[in-house]
């Protein structure tokens, strides 16, 4: 594999692109996570909120910017991706704004909303059994498959320049709004999966507010960027277990790496509970429904694991809201000890 540098004028690129089919994503002032985390008057806490996107996460961006790209290449094909469910209704609703027919390959247990919503924009979805496929290797099967069988072209729902620089857009957007208040960033705290969230939005912040400490966040049951990090090389989880579902990726991207090496500082796991914690902190302070790969960047800021000492502001990345009904009130029942 080739590895094209992504660069701060591929996100500005992205950008011009993804202005055509939305507007900028809220970036909400939290003045509640400002009084829990006890800061001076003078700095801000910020949630970068992606579920207001038609699909309820922010892989619209690096679909539609992926989609406008490779359009003279698809042609007459149809788009083939896998995806835990948000890439797959990110992927569908740009194959829909572009008129191509997408194919879609998503665990069989993946949330009822997400199946819903990939379904709703006209995609055709596959499934596969995630619970056995470090063993089998199905999903990558199923799409090469598509590939070979319908020619379709093969779409990453991370490890692609153009990926990480639709996702860029989302860093962009929170440099933009807050310089345009006279503001700085001291901590970025943002969901790393495969990587292609947060290689987009490092490239952006590290160019707006080069001072910023990016930190990772992962489940602690699939810390392969954490564990990448500390030995300075990529590292696989065979077996990435999580109810953050978005979050399951064996291992960063190839093209995300040499990104994440050169602008996250720093990397955290974060439990289960905390987790869990923090999507009912976000319910019933600010109303908001997240999936559980959605708050874990909120539970990492406060677990204090990573310290917040500085002049600047915070901002935190709130990827997604798509979870079923009946598991977000499971999960929002904590257990007795914990509250």
């Amino acid at each position: 594999m080739t590895i094209r540098e992504v660069t701060i004028d591929d996100v500005r690129d992205a950008e011009s692109v993804i202005r055509e089919h939305l507007t900028p994503i809220p970036l909400i002032r939290s003045y509640s996570l400002e009084r829990e985390l006890g800061l001076p008057s003078h700095r801000r806490v910020w949630l970068k909120d992606y579920g207001w996107t038609p699909v309820g996460s922010f892989k619209l961006l690096g679909a539609l910017y992926w989609m406008a790209k490779n359009l003279e290449r698809i042609g007459d094909r149809p788009v083939a991706a896998h995806s835990s469910g948000n890439f797959a209704s990110g992927i569908s609703f740009a194959g829909m704004r572009y008129k191509k027919q997408v194919v879609v390959v998503m665990p069989e247990s993946a949330p009822r909303v997400k199946f819903k919503l990939t379904r709703s924009f006209g995609a055709e979805v596959m499934t596969y059994d995630i619970s056995r496929d470090h063993e089998t290797g199905e999903r990558d099967r199923i799409t090469r498959e598509l590939a070979d069988e319908r020619k379709a072209v093969q779409a990453s729902p991370y490890d692609d320049p153009y990926v990480i620089a639709g996702n860029g857009v989302g860093g962009l957007e929170v440099v933009t709004e807050l310089q345009q208040q006279g503001r700085d960033v001291s901590h970025f705290f943002c969901q790393v999966s495969g990587g292609g969230l947060m290689a987009g939005q490092a490239i952006a912040i590290a160019d707006g507010f080069p001072s910023a400490k990016i930190i990772g966040v992962e489940p602690d049951g699939a810390d392969d960027f954490r564990q990448s990090l500390a030995a300075n090389k990529r590292t696989r989880v065979d077996h990435p277990q999580s109810i953050c579902d978005g979050l399951l990726s064996y291992d960063v991207g190839e093209h995300n790496w040499p990104i994440l090496r050169k602008f996250v500082t720093d990397a955290v796991a974060i439990s289960e509970l905390k987790t869990r914690g923090a999507m009912k902190w976000l319910y019933d302070t600010h109303g908001l429904r997240t999936e559980p790969s959605g708050a874990i960047s909120t539970a990492a800021l406060l677990s204090g694991q990573i310290s917040t000492e500085g002049t600047g502001d915070i901002v935190v990345v709130i990827s997604g809201r798509n979870v079923d009904e009946d598991r977000f009130q499971e999960w929002m029942t904590l257990p007795s000890d914990s509250k």
